[in-house]
């Protein structure tokens, strides 16, 4: 963990402590980050240290510092059991004058520029909702929120933008009462509701059985851009990139590459499964396996370029010449000297002003024909004709459909 343990003061003059994490530069907009019913534990002080990575200024109070100060569960099933204690005696009033206040401490805050929003978890869901209505916050994020349905009154008070996250197989917020909530707030343009379907509660929580990588990311990308439309920072993501690119074919530099990456960053090249996971090894990668083996006159041609909130997808024409062992993209073959040019997709993920991964996509099978290794003859594959294609609409379509000629031109 990053962060500092600071004291925040209450309405009735006493104090309690909240896990404080800053990004990089030192300053942002802020999030009061609401926990789950198992304390500010490691992991909600690591959700925060993420957020701090992604350009916030973060806290996350101990919201059950009234019952018993600095409980920091697990999740063992008596670490379940006393959860679900501290839930029973929790005073979610009480705890709505703290987190307003949690509010306050942040926008007095130096490092705070702009706007303070709210996120939470499971009763932090609950709490990010209600702190849209009750506590001045300029956005809301609420994760699997459990009895938002019993404070659905309080929907008339919220004018700002608000996101929240539910699982399909929720029993603590099942489709009925997610049912409920949809048509309490379906008159709110500023709201989206997103079910995932076949996850359960807890799923964006790394170590949770019910945990779903794929889900979670997705959440998190869509919370990411509800922070960022409403209170920013905003980064250019597009000249990130083309930085990142510039060092990689131009300069070939593996220092100021790594250097536009998170401290662990991963890459993954889909067809060949290359790349690297974390610092140590995806360095190595580039300094032995990617930027000394790609083609000198490797050119790449831009087809295609959409940029959203922490995410941008380019699609391209990647042409080189087959003359030195690609050990990323041709492993183990031998150069044969042939010409290829191939559509290639890159999905890029960022985390504040820096890379966080990448997803690189190609037709392999494209790529072996124009060397010479795929005889396309009897399959439904081609070669540099996918490329002249994509950078010609008007060329003929349907050439692999035997088909195509037999339904007539009508």
């Amino acid at each position: 963990m990053t962060g500092q343990w600071i004291q925040v003061e209450a309405k009735d003059g006493d104090s309690f402590s909240g896990y404080l994490a800053l990004p990089k530069n030192g300053k942002g907009p802020g999030i009061v980050l609401c926990q789950e019913i198992f304390g500010v534990n490691a992991y909600i002080q690591s959700v925060a240290d993420h957020y701090a990575e992604e350009g916030y200024v973060v806290l996350a109070p101990d919201l059950f510092w009234r019952i018993e100060p600095g409980i920091q569960l697990g999740y063992t099933e008596k670490d379940f059991g006393r959860a679900f204690d501290l839930f029973g005696q929790f005073d979610t009033d009480k705890g709505m004058e703290d987190i307003t206040e949690c509010v306050k401490a942040l926008r007095n805050r130096s490092e705070v520029i702009g706007k303070v929003g709210a996120l939470g978890f499971c009763l932090g869901g609950r709490l990010a909702y209600l702190a849209a209505a009750r506590s001045g916050v300029d956005c809301a994020v609420a994760y699997y929120g459990v009895t938002i349905d019993d404070y659905l009154v309080e929907a008339k008070d919220i004018s700002i933008p608000i996101a929240l996250h539910f699982a399909e197989d929720d029993q603590y917020a099942p489709p009925e009462t997610v049912a409920k909530i949809q048509g309490a707030l379906k008159e709110h343009e500023n709201t989206d509701i997103h079910v995932y379907p076949g996850v359960d509660h807890g799923f964006s929580r790394t170590g949770s059985s019910h945990f779903h990588r794929t889900t979670a990311d997705l959440a998190h990308q869509r919370s990411i851009s509800l922070f960022r439309k409403s209170m920013g920072p905003h980064y250019d993501f597009s000249d990130l990139w083309d930085k990142h690119c510039e060092y990689e074919f131009g300069t070939r530099d593996v220092d100021a590459t790594m250097a536009t990456m998170v401290s662990e960053p991963y890459v993954n090249h889909i067809p060949t499964m290359t790349g690297g996971v974390g610092q140590i090894d995806l360095k190595r990668f580039y300094q032995h396996h990617f930027i000394p083996k790609t083609p000198k006159d490797t050119m790449l041609i831009p087809v295609s370029r959409t940029v959203g909130e922490g995410i941008l997808v380019d699609e391209m024409v990647f042409c080189f010449t087959h003359d030195i062992e690609i050990d990323w993209m041709l492993p183990g073959i031998q150069p044969t000297g042939k010409r290829v040019e191939i559509p290639l997709v890159a999905i890029v993920k960022f985390r504040g002003d820096k890379l966080h991964n990448e997803h690189i996509y190609w037709d392999q099978a494209s790529v072996l024909v124009q060397i010479g290794l795929l005889d396309p003859a009897g399959f439904p594959i081609a070669g540099i004709e996918a490329t002249h294609k994509l950078l010609d609409a008007q060329l003929p379509s349907n050439q692999l459909m035997e088909k195509w000629t037999e339904t007539g031109n009508g």
